[in-house]
């Protein structure tokens, strides 16, 4: 342990260069001894007696713990070891993604990562401006990554008795969020992100609402990306609500789409993009016999619809259309949807209920998905079977609402 500590402080005290051949070192020559492996691996096809089998399970065993890996396991005993490695890793991410030697010392890590923060070992808490301190509102306000915090009141009116905010804690990590969500309770789903932040609103009587919008999750540790626990905070905080205001009968985030003005410009570009009939007929009114694709794009590369009606009352079917697309039809490599966050609310068994036109015109919302906001509700009687539909069967649960975008 004494070893370990002395490691990681050589470890931050070099640059970045320096980072990155001590994790190389690391990944090349404490890889797993493969000698030690097939021997193992030769003893338990030899292996007749059940004893003789235990024996060679053990053995394999230990040989399939690589070096690094029993390195790395030293750091969970020291005082800010966890939060080292976890750190360690994010250092890590980027460079994994260009060599298979680091991305399998990553495998190693992640593995260590998952197992030492199962769901239940984690501790869930509720933060308010009373009760939590400047240090720890602080980190709060740097890790928001959904919706900049943009000075101390606006976190305290976050923090207001109409509004929840609940965080997972590690033991090993009391005073470091790994997630968090931030609730806001109302009385009807809403679909405008600037309304449901607007300070100048004022407070609702938490008593009265029926409906609790999840309008911000944000992974406050780089280094636990893919350590998936997001979908239980959900979960956990539907409960603690549930418990505290029984008469809550909806649960319904108000989510962007990062990726859906990218992917619309290019579709836009495509020489092949059809246009349903009644879109071709709006947008040749507007637009004559200039070809509507390319100027699309330019419309949604500069966002130029928010400065003209006529433009605006064109496009916006052709953009509705297209994101209820984008949500529904559009697969990532290996299955699932291509929208990272809607991936993520459908994988925890979330349906599609609403697309919000210019539900966040920030310059962040405009850039992301041209101010298209989506609304994702987690039915408590259909989490179950929404979550088999979709990982089970590929299948998108979505509202009649989304389904007639789809037709124009």
């Amino acid at each position: 342990r004494t070893q370990a500590a002395a490691l990681g402080r050589a470890y931050l005290d070099l640059n970045e260069k320096g980072r990155a051949r001590f994790l190389t070192l690391l990944a090349e020559e404490f890889d797993l001894e493969e000698d030690d492996l097939f021997r193992a691996v030769s003893e338990l096809k030899r292996a007749k007696t059940r004893e003789e089998k235990r024996e060679a399970r053990r053995g394999l065993r230990e040989a399939l713990v690589s070096p690094r890996a029993r390195i790395l396991t030293r750091f969970n005993a020291l005082p800010q070891g966890v939060k080292f490695l976890i750190d360690l890793r994010a250092d890590l991410l980027p460079l994994a993604k260009k060599s298979p030697v680091l991305a399998s010392l990553d495998d190693d890590l992640k593995a260590l990562l998952t197992a030492w923060f199962d769901v239940d070992f984690l501790e869930l808490r509720r933060i308010s401006w009373n009760t939590a301190s400047g240090a720890l509102l602080e980190k709060f306000m740097a890790y928001e990554a959904v919706h900049p915090v943009e000075s101390w009141e606006d976190l305290k009116d976050r923090l207001d008795y109409d509004r929840r905010y609940f965080a997972f804690f590690h033991p090993r990590m009391p005073d470091e969020p790994l997630i968090f969500v931030e609730v806001a309770l109302v009385k009807e789903l809403s679909g405008n992100i600037q309304e449901l932040l607007d300070p100048a609103a004022p407070a609702q009587d938490p008593a009265s609402a029926n409906t609790a919008i999840f309008y911000s999750i944000s992974n406050a540790q780089r280094g636990l990306a893919g350590v998936s626990f997001g979908g239980f905070l959900i979960k956990r905080v539907v409960d603690e609500l549930v418990r505290e205001f029984p008469g809550l009968r909806t649960f319904s985030t108000l989510s962007p789409l990062p990726g859906f003005r990218r992917w619309a410009v290019d579709a836009f570009s495509d020489p092949s993009i059809q246009f349903l009939p009644q879109e071709e007929k709006r947008l040749r009114r507007l637009r004559g016999d200039v070809d509507v694709g390319p100027w699309l794009a330019e419309v949604v590369g500069g966002h130029l619809w928010k400065e003209d009606a006529s433009i605006e009352k064109a496009v916006r079917p052709v953009l509705m259309r297209l994101a209820a697309l984008y949500l529904t039809g559009e697969k990532r490599a290996g299955g699932g949807a291509r929208d990272p966050v809607a991936h993520f609310h459908l994988s925890n068994g979330a349906g599609i209920e609403r697309l919000n036109w210019a539900g966040d015109l920030s310059k962040r919302g405009l850039d992301q998905s041209e101010g298209i906001m989506v609304n994702y509700r987690y039915d408590q009687k259909r989490i179950e079977s929404n979550h088999e539909a979709y990982r089970g069967q590929g299948r998108v649960v979505c509202t009649a609402q989304v389904r007639g975008l789809l037709k124009g």
